[in-house]
């Protein structure tokens, strides 16, 4: 058995809705955490205990709906611009009555600040969009956060291809190069502490100092 399928064998059993989602993903190719990385992410949370939380990405619902199991006392705010996968998360919220705590906007989020800091400050913000644009959403949606606030970023490691693309196909690599400048932005960042964590796909965890 190797290490990560060891690991997966401890996690909790999923409830039925979730194993639904994660079943749909998996057949629909919609992107969603990786088991170890969702974990992880829930475990975060349930130690800041956040009032309010952002996500850019929402997809299906499936990270905002694992994050209130994980802190039932938090409400997200999350934004989607597919149509059918917005559309698919608001019966997925509506489905598991989570629609009062958790807020999905229709709309590319490098447009939304505007509606977002109306319900500003957020005490977590969680970036799984498209993976070109992460720098762009961080400028703009860090300033929303509280003092102490925490940014999570998803899929920095991008299926290995960030540390070597050779074996990428040239789209893939183009996206593993911006994400490895972000990486470097980032860590590299006077204002901010950052370490990257090797689950999932790759996830980093940022504080401002």
């Amino acid at each position: 058995m190797e290490q990560e399928d060891y690991l997966q064998s401890l996690l909790p059993k999923a409830t039925k809705q979730v194993e639904r989602l994660e079943e749909y993903a998996k057949e629909q190719g919609v992107p969603i955490m990786e088991p170890l990385g969702i974990h992880f992410l829930m475990q975060i949370i349930r130690m800041q205990n956040p009032d309010r939380i952002l996500e850019i990405g929402t997809a299906i619902g499936y990270s905002a709906l694992r994050m209130i199991e994980a802190s039932p006392t938090s409400e997200i705010v999350t934004i989607e611009r597919d149509r059918e996968r917005y559309d698919e998360a608001l019966k997925n919220v509506a489905e598991a009555d989570a629609d009062h705590r958790i807020h999905i906007l229709y709309g590319d989020a490098l447009e939304m600040k505007e509606e977002v800091v109306k319900k500003a400050p957020f005490d977590l913000l969680f970036i799984d969009a498209a993976k070109g644009k992460y720098e762009e959403f961080f400028h703009l949606y860090e300033p929303l956060l509280s003092e102490g606030g925490v940014i999570i970023s998803d899929n920095v490691l991008f299926k290995g291809y960030v540390a070597d693309d050779t074996e990428a196909s040239k789209r893939m690599a183009k996206i593993a190069k911006k994400i490895r400048q972000f990486n470097e932005w980032l860590t590299s960042h006077p204002d901010y502490h950052t370490t990257i964590i090797p689950i999932g796909d790759g996830v980093a965890i940022t504080k401002k100092k």
